[in-house]
């Protein structure tokens, strides 16, 4: 939804005039990692939202919009991502080097890369290509990177750990819903079997 897409992408428009205006504080770069890492969790998070509310309400709305969430968690990963690669001055040595001996930082990176084929194949056509099954199938990795991603965010927090706290336990309640609501169990599905 267009709505979606352009409220999405505000905060990175706000996030690149402050850049500008040097008001990314001493440490620009760092909370320019920061933020956008955070939101690519957020915006996943939201993205998983999408199935339990249809199923609970019965609305059609969270499945239109969950598309354009997952997409925009793939750009902010991907543009986290870019910033780490700045910041190590796109050096393929280091950064390979820090992907294999942190485990923090494999923690993100295999987050990202779960990410790329469910955004690769976010069309109506891959659906039809791989079927619906296989299609539903792959894109139960967005679990995985999800999970991975908040470990990769508790790791990065040195100190008050609130946060990455607050979004392992939405993730932990969003897995909750999706295996014990199963998708039979939506509220439309019981109204028409009480019929």
């Amino acid at each position: 939804m267009p709505a979606v897409t352009v409220g999405g992408l505000l905060p990175a428009a706000v996030l690149i005039l402050d850049a500008l205006g040097g008001a990314l504080g001493a440490n620009p770069v760092q909370r320019a990692l920061h933020q956008t890492g955070q939101l690519a969790l957020i915006v996943l998070l939201l993205s998983l939202v999408c199935t339990p509310l249809r199923r609970l309400t019965g609305w059609t709305w969270p499945a239109r919009v969950r598309k354009a969430l997952g997409l925009l968690a793939f750009f902010y990963a991907l543009l986290h991502f870019a910033i780490y690669l700045f910041d190590h001055d796109f050096a393929p040595g280091l950064v390979l080097a820090d992907v294999l001996e942190r485990p923090f930082i494999t923690a993100g990176f295999t987050a990202l890369l779960l990410l790329v084929p469910l955004a690769l194949t976010s069309t109506p056509q891959s659906v039809r290509r791989l079927g619906f099954a296989r299609w539903t199938r792959l894109h139960q990795l967005v679990y995985a990177s999800a999970c991975l991603g908040a470990l990769h965010y508790w790791w990065g927090v040195k100190k008050d750990h609130t946060s990455p706290l607050l979004a392992a336990l939405a993730l932990a309640a969003l897995l909750a819903a999706r295996w014990l609501w199963p998708a039979g169990r939506s509220r439309a599905g019981r109204r028409a079997t009480s019929r």
